[in-house]
């Protein structure tokens, strides 16, 4: 029997044939997800716009000093340039070929959706958008975010660990961590900054294995950049919340107060901390300050904190979105 030249050789396994995208259709699927995503985005930005009581907003802001209120937003856009020096350690993490200036428009647009809709809308799918439009691959922008979060907790783990240790916040009896908890559970967050920066600093190949994956710690310099820019982000964000309490209690302890928060709206999972920050404020502080003046200041500090820097941030995403894609994606960098 004599087989067809045009048969396929018999291998004893079906070959499936090779299904490609015409270009029109990956087109079409591209237009398709961008439409989905905004979609998404607005209809978070209208439901956190639901929440707000705008009007208790502008009373809080109508009652705050012209003075208090330069201040604090002084304090507000030194966090956030702060912040948005955490991807810069990225680029030289990564050594993508980014401009310092398009990284730090990236980070202070995915910053300020990141406080006022949540980590997986702002710090990880607009972060992902936006520098893909700018041409990183998707390893390299994975590799960047997974940086920045890590620079952001080892601050809080430092500061966190300290004030837990030395003068933890006093919680109410209500709470299943008393006082005593947070005092042992100081040392266990210093212990872990510690590891983190021990294995950056004197790791023989800043290796370290999770299961199957390997992640490359970061250099001894960005290591050290990191634990410096992510305590001075926390710390200022701490003193714009002393400044709009007007000095009336110490800044340890408002520190202390606001991390306790940070950890709590992280648990409570509700975008921007929603009654979570009140919550814990009000709690913790009550008995040292009337609750309506805490409640102000706390208003104040959302409006100046969270939402003036989501309008800018809003404002320079559109600006970005009517850009031209860069199609070219920046090499894979080598481990």
């Amino acid at each position: 029997m004599v087989t067809p030249a045009c048969a396929a050789p018999a291998t004893g396994v079906r070959q499936r044939p090779a299904v490609t995208l015409s270009i029109s259709a990956r087109a079409w699927m591209l237009r398709a997800l961008t439409l989905a995503f905004f979609v998404a985005l607005a209809f978070f930005g209208a439901r956190y716009a639901r929440t707000i009581v705008w009007q208790d907003v502008g009373q809080a802001l109508a009652d705050t000093s012209p003075h208090t209120l330069v201040a604090a937003m002084a304090l507000a856009a030194a966090s956030h340039v702060t912040y948005s020096g955490f991807d810069l350690l990225g680029r030289s993490y990564t050594g993508h070929p980014l401009r310092a200036a398009q990284v730090m428009r990236v980070t202070f647009i995915s910053y300020a959706f990141n406080l006022n809709l949540g980590s997986l809308v702002g710090g990880i799918a607009l972060r992902l958008r936006l520098y893909a439009r700018l041409g990183l691959s998707y390893l390299t922008i994975s590799r960047v975010v997974g940086l920045s979060i890590a620079t952001n907790w080892l601050g809080y783990l430092v500061l966190a660990g300290l004030v837990f240790s030395l003068e933890p916040p006093q919680p109410p009896p209500t709470w299943t961590l008393s006082d005593l908890g947070l005092r042992v559970l100081g040392p266990v967050l210093l212990a872990l900054a510690a590891s983190y920066m021990a294995g950056c600093l004197t790791g023989a190949r800043r290796r370290l294995r999770l299961g199957r994956r390997v992640i490359r710690l970061p250099a001894p310099a960005i290591a050290i950049a990191q634990l410096a820019l992510s305590c001075a982000n926390w710390a200022l964000m701490a003193a714009l919340m002393y400044t709009l309490l007007q000095g009336q209690l110490p800044y340890a302890q408002v520190l202390g107060v606001l991390l306790v928060a940070a950890i709590a709206g992280v648990i409570a999972h509700v975008p921007a901390g929603l009654g979570v920050l009140e919550a814990v404020f009000v709690a913790l502080l009550s008995h040292r300050l009337p609750e309506a003046q805490l409640l102000a200041a706390l208003l104040t500090y959302r409006a100046v904190y969270y939402l003036g820097p989501l309008g800018l941030a809003a404002v320079l995403y559109l600006a970005q979105e009517v850009r031209p894609a860069d199609t070219r994606r920046s090499p894979v960098p080598t481990p």
